[in-house]
């Protein structure tokens, strides 16, 4: 088996049974806000559609699912692997593209290709992708590999059944939030980007430990930010205030807290031949030389990228919309919001409070409370955005229904909250359909279903996290004070209040060991 690193989250799996091509973009994504980094241009595109025999997208986010890439090179008629997701928008998406040949994966099923194994591992929570991320395990008699993408998967017993893989690919600098984008002091930003930094790094290592394969390949990330208003928080920024630890960072960090497992470098043109659990490695696009100019002199090789990429940008620019008059923008959101609104019960309720967007002329506010979208008129507000006009006036053409997935990642936006991260509010951004919207409410209902509870330290709490139901036994520890960190997210609980520390909301039932014991005593059990 060997696998090319196509950039990013991208590769190219070569097995005894077929060719996989798994998640190639070339972007730019989010309204050109994202590059793959390093470049990944010079890799033969035409040779590699041409050869691939399966299409793999994990999930519908825009540096994974590239249309204007899989258009020009990869053909009409080939088998695509598509995960079994609650809400059919990435199969629309690929089926308007023209591809009809498509394999449903059912979630833990396997796939047989004569001696060639996949097994699609989808995820289904709000946040995932959202509705819809997924991992790929592939085994083909002479190698075995997990790419896990950006998929965070709480049953990794069910995903490891397919055994242990030889080779493992995954993601360790992603994107959730950006704290640059906030109405906050520099110290506050440069805070806010540290710790989830290490968060992410925390998570990874997670991971890591519990696949326990002999050689990990960090990907999926960082991005370059090559417009002039972004570049400077490429990597950890230039004033420290950004989220990307960059591959070479985190395999220093991996050689630190894990020795025991071979870090490799994967980026475009690395090629990983597995065979009979032997793992080696090769670069075929980028001579050492040029990688260490990439890594070593980041500062000097994104400018170079910057100057050489900025026809690109004015492609994507002239790719918009044209910007729609205020009143209109406010109609469309009226009309397209409202009626989402009102089936949104547990989301207006969690949200709790008006929102105001400013877009271009425009001052508007949703109030979830009452499910209305209207003229913003002085109220008070607990989150404010400022949007550019041209880029909702796009989202708006094209019927756009995931924010997350086009304005939000594309860092071109500012933001302000009175309180904490509001969960609610950015699931409902991220679910702009009825399908969605329908989903998220009842598996929001089904959260609600914590009656077993467990020990974690000397705490007897819910066993499933209250944010996506992971195993509190596995992922959460408590410390000195009481606090309770479930490693997924590293999202944080007062075990003595129930209180959730990260978010509105999601507070967890919580009882000290000791004063259940005491109760037992006192009843005479």
């Amino acid at each position: 088996m060997r696998i090319t690193g196509l950039g990013h989250a991208g590769m190219f799996i070569e097995t005894t049974g077929g060719n996989i091509i798994c998640d190639p973009v070339l972007g730019p994504s989010f309204f050109g806000s994202w590059f793959p980094f390093p470049d990944n241009r010079g890799l033969d595109w035409e040779r590699l559609g041409r050869e691939a025999d399966f299409l793999y997208i994990s999930h519908r986010h825009r540096d994974h699912f590239d249309p204007r890439l899989l258009e020009r090179y990869i053909r009409k008629d080939i088998e695509v692997l598509l995960p079994e997701y609650p809400t059919d928008d990435l199969e629309q998406d690929v089926r308007a593209l023209g591809y009809t040949n498509i394999t449903y994966a059912p979630a833990g099923e396997i796939i047989e290709r004569g001696a060639l194994k996949i097994m699609i591992t989808p995820l289904r929570a709000p946040s995932d992708g959202p509705i819809g991320d997924s991992s790929l395990s592939v085994d083909d008699g002479t190698g075995s590999v997990l790419n896990q993408n950006d998929s965070h998967p709480l049953d990794l017993d069910a995903l490891l059944k397919f055994g242990k893989p030889d080779a493992y690919f995954t993601q360790v600098s992603g994107a959730i939030w950006w704290p640059m984008v906030y109405d906050l002091p520099q110290d506050a930003k440069q805070n806010f980007a540290k710790l989830k930094r290490e968060a992410q790094n925390k998570r990874a290592m997670y991971y890591i430990e519990k696949v326990d394969a002999p050689h990990v390949f960090p990907m999926a990330g960082p991005p370059m930010f090559l417009r002039d208003e972004l570049f400077r928080y490429n990597g950890i920024g230039r004033d420290g205030d950004s989220i990307f630890t960059d591959q070479k960072q985190f395999l220093a960090h991996m050689d630190e807290l894990a020795p025991q497992y071979d870090g490799q470098l994967f980026i475009p043109g690395t090629v990983v031949t597995v065979e009979g659990g032997a793992v080696s490695t090769e670069q075929t696009l980028y001579t050492p030389a040029e990688i260490d100019h990439i890594f070593d002199e980041k500062w000097d090789y994104l400018e170079e990228q910057r100057a050489a990429r900025q026809q690109e940008l004015r492609d994507e620019e002239a790719r918009r919309a044209e910007i729609l008059p205020a009143d209109e923008i406010l109609q469309a959101i009226k009309e397209w919001w409202e009626p989402l609104l009102k089936k949104s019960r547990t989301i207006r309720l969690g949200v709790g409070g008006n929102v105001r967007f400013r877009i271009g002329d425009l001052d508007m506010v949703v109030d979830f409370p009452r499910a209305k979208v209207r003229e913003y008129a002085g109220e008070e507000c607990i989150y404010w955005y400022t949007i550019p006009a041209d880029l909702v006036s796009t989202n708006i053409r094209d019927h756009e229904i995931d924010w997350s997935n086009s304005i939000f990642l594309s860092m071109q936006f500012s933001v302000g909250r009175s309180g904490k991260f509001n969960e609610f509010l950015t699931t409902f951004l991220k679910c702009l359909s009825a399908d969605r919207i329908e989903y998220v409410e009842n598996w929001y209902q089904e959260q609600t279903d914590q009656t077993e509870d467990a020990e974690v330290g000397e705490w007897v709490v819910q066993r499933r996290c209250p944010h996506l139901r992971a195993d509190l036994t596995r992922t959460g520890s408590v410390d000195e004070d009481g606090v309770l960190t479930c490693s997924m997210h590293d999202w944080k609980w007062d075990l003595k209040t129930g209180r959730c520390l990260s978010t509105s909301g999601h507070p967890i039932r919580a009882t000290k060991i000791d004063e259940v014991t005491d109760a037992a005593l006192r009843l005479g059990v």
